[in-house]
C-alpha cells in the first residue's frame, strides 16, 4: 500500500463520516459533520502540495527542489475561516434551540 492509497482512503473516510452527521436530524452532529468536512479538504488542501523533506520553501540558486509554500498558506488561512464559520453556525444552532424549544433541525420533533 502507498501513501498515497492512505491519504486518499483517510480523507474519504473523515468525507464519509460529515456527510453522514450532516445527515442527522440535530443541531450537533450537523456542526460536528460540517467541521469533519472542513478538516478534510484541509488535509486534502495540503497533501495536493506534497510533502518535502529538507526542501527550502523559497526559490534560490542553491536549492534545485524547493517547496511550494501557497498549500500551507492557504491551509492557514482556512482554518481560520473555518473556526470562525464554526463559532457562527454554533450560535444559529443554540438560537434556534432556543426560539424554537427543539433539537432538530427543521424545528420539529
Amino acid at each position: 500500500m502507498t501513501m498515497e492509497f492512505l491519504v486518499a482512503t483517510g480523507i474519504g473516510w473523515v468525507v464519509a463520516v460529515g456527510i453522514y452527521l450532516l445527515l442527522r436530524g440535530r443541531t450537533f452532529p450537523v456542526v460536528l459533520g460540517l467541521t469533519l468536512i472542513g478538516y478534510a479538504v484541509n488535509v486534502f488542501i495540503f497533501a495536493m502540495g506534497r510533502l518535502w523533506a529538507g526542501a527550502p520553501p523559497i526559490l534560490s540558486a542553491a536549492a534545485a527542489e524547493f517547496a511550494d509554500p501557497l498549500p500551507q498558506a492557504l491551509v492557514l488561512t482556512a482554518i481560520v475561516i473555518g473556526f470562525a464559520t464554526t463559532g457562527f453556525v454554533i450560535e444559529l444552532a443554540l438560537r434556534s434551540r432556543h426560539e424554537n424549544d427543539s433539537d432538530q433541525v427543521d424545528g420539529k420533533e
